[in-house]
C-alpha cells in the first residue's frame, strides 16, 4: 500500500504567542504531555512495522512539536527506514537543529513558519542557514498580514536562493489586487492561498491515498472532515480506502486543498508535497 498520513496527536502547547493562533502560549499539563508522547511513540512503532507499505508522513501538531524530544526522535528514526519515503513536520523552528545530524537528509524535511515578533529575525535566519548547511530539505513561510510584508521581503532576499518562501493568506483578511500582487511577487503560488477553493463533489486524494490520524489512531479522510474511516491500529480503516469526492463546500487550507485532484499542485510540488517544496521554480498559477 502507498499511503500518506497526516498525524496530529493531542499536543496543543506552543512556545509562541502569535495573535492569530488559538494555541499561542498554551501549556499542556504533564499528563497531557505524557499522553502525547505515548500516542506518538505508538504511531511511530506502527509506521516502523509497516515494511510492506510505502509511507509518507507529515506531523501537523496544533502546538510546537520539535521542542519535545519524542518528536525529534520520531523524525530521526522514521527517516532511516527504507519504506518511509518522506517524514516531515510543521514547525516554528524554535528548536535547536543539531539533532538533524542523526537523521537521513534524503528523507526528513521541515515545513518552517516565521512569526515576526516571536523570535529575533537573525536567530530564525541563522537556523535556516544551518538547515541548508546540513543539506536538510525545508521550506519557509509567513502569514500574509500587512505588517509582515517587510519581513517577508527581507526573508526572500536573505534566504538561500533555492529555498521556497510560501505565503499563507491570513484568515479573515480580504486582499485587494494590489496587496495580492505584493505577496505574489514573493510567492508566485500565493493566488492558491488567497481564496478558498470550491471542493464540494470534486475528487480528492484524501480517503484513498491520503488519511488523517489522531492520537487514538482514529483515521479520517483529512483533518477537516470528521467522519471516521476506522482505526489505524486494528486495520479497520483499510477496507474504507477508496476514491472520494469532497463533502465540504470549500477547502481553504493548504494541507487540504493540495490533495484536490482538480488542482495541479501534485505536479507543482512533485516530490515535495508534504514539506511544501515545489519541484522547480514556482510559476504564477492561472485560474487559481
Amino acid at each position: 500500500m502507498d499511503l500518506t498520513l497526516l498525524y496530529r496527536g493531542p499536543l496543543a502547547s506552543c512556545d509562541y504567542d502569535c495573535p492569530y493562533c488559538p494555541f499561542a502560549k498554551r501549556r499542556d499539563s504533564r499528563a497531557a504531555l505524557t499522553a502525547d508522547r505515548a500516542a506518538l511513540e505508538r504511531f511511530a512503532h506502527w509506521a516502523a512495522e509497516r515494511r510492506e507499505d510505502r509511507l509518507r508522513i507529515l506531523f501537523t501538531p496544533w502546538g510546537e512539536g520539535l521542542v519535545r524530544s519524542w518528536y525529534r526522535r520520531a523524525l530521526v528514526e522514521l527517516s532511516r527506514l527504507p519504506h518511509v519515503e518522506r517524514v516531515a513536520i510543521q514547525t516554528n523552528l524554535s528548536c535547536r537543529t543539531e539533532w538533524l545530524d542523526e537523521a537521513d537528509p534524503d528523507t526528513v524535511a521541515l515545513w518552517c513558519t516565521y512569526h515576526p515578533g516571536q523570535t529575533p529575525y537573525e536567530r530564525f535566519l541563522g537556523k535556516c542557514r544551518a538547515l541548508a548547511a546540513r543539506g536538510i530539505r525545508f521550506s519557509v513561510g509567513i502569514v500574509g498580514l500587512p505588517g509582515h510584508l517587510a519581513a517577508a521581503r527581507r526573508l526572500r532576499a536573505e534566504l538561500p536562493a533555492g529555498v521556497y518562501l510560501w505565503v499563507n493568506a491570513a484568515e479573515g483578511h480580504t486582499y485587494t489586487d494590489e496587496e495580492a500582487g505584493d505577496w505574489t511577487a514573493l510567492d508566485p503560488l500565493f493566488p492558491y492561498s488567497r481564496h478558498p477553493h470550491r471542493s464540494a463533489g470534486l475528487p480528492c486524494r484524501t480517503g484513498e491515498s491520503v488519511v488523517s490520524v489522531d492520537g487514538d489512531g482514529t483515521v479520517r479522510r483529512c483533518h477537516f472532515v470528521r467522519a471516521e474511516l476506522g482505526n489505524l491500529y486494528d486495520g479497520s480503516y483499510r477496507a474504507a480506502l477508496r476514491p472520494r469526492s469532497c463533502p465540504l463546500a470549500v477547502c481553504d487550507c493548504h494541507i487540504g486543498y493540495v490533495h484536490l485532484e482538480t488542482l495541479p499542485l501534485y505536479d507543482v510540488f512533485a516530490g515535495g508535497v508534504l514539506e511544501r517544496i515545489p519541484a522547480g521554480p514556482p510559476g504564477a498559477p492561472t485560474g487559481a
